[in-house]
């Protein structure tokens, strides 16, 4: 696998893509996401990696212009979900739910009937709506676990691996300040 292309953000809100050596948009990007180009946009004052907040411009943009894909109530139940002892769950969730609606054929160039292809569309969504009911009931019986599991069996809180270690020397093993 090939190392992600690399688009650097300048001061001046411009994004330059080092490949094709030009300035490129958010509309750029967005093909680039179409494509399955592996990129990472980096601030070029600060050298922080933010290809997560450009990631979030294109789904504004495309959300501000022509037929929203998300509504209002959906929003604010994700940005309910922040903070929440369940935030990573529902990202979780909504991840693989678009994953495995992604894979579900669409086109009909399977056998009508055969296991990868349901017959109809609405035999799709059946399955679809089923396998999101199922992954939803493990994940909430995972959490549910999780929760009452005595404090000293439960998973420690996850962390990028630096953040972890950051941690660890700033409270030493028995988690007070040094």
């Amino acid at each position: 696998m090939s190392d992600p292309r690399i688009i650097k953000k300048y001061p001046n809100r411009r994004l330059y893509d080092t490949v094709e050596s030009r300035y490129i948009t958010l509309a750029d990007v967005r093909r680039l996401v179409t494509e399955g180009t592996s990129f990472v946009v980096i601030d070029k004052k600060s050298q922080e990696d933010i290809t997560r907040s450009i990631l979030l411009q294109v789904i504004a943009e495309q959300e501000h212009t022509g037929e929203p894909l998300m509504s209002q109530d959906f929003l604010s139940q994700v940005i309910r979900s922040y903070g929440s002892a369940m935030q990573s769950f529902v990202g979780n969730y909504l991840e693989q739910s678009l994953r495995l609606f992604q894979q579900t054929p669409r086109d009909g160039s399977q056998a009508p009937g055969s296991a990868q292809s349901p017959a109809d569309p609405f035999t799709a969504m059946a399955n679809l709506a089923r396998q999101n009911y199922e992954r939803w009931l493990a994940m909430q019986s995972e959490f549910l676990r999780a929760m009452s599991a005595p404090p000293a069996m439960r998973p420690k809180e996850t962390g990028t691996p630096e953040t972890v270690e950051n941690e660890e020397e700033e409270h030493g093993e028995q988690g007070h300040p040094r």
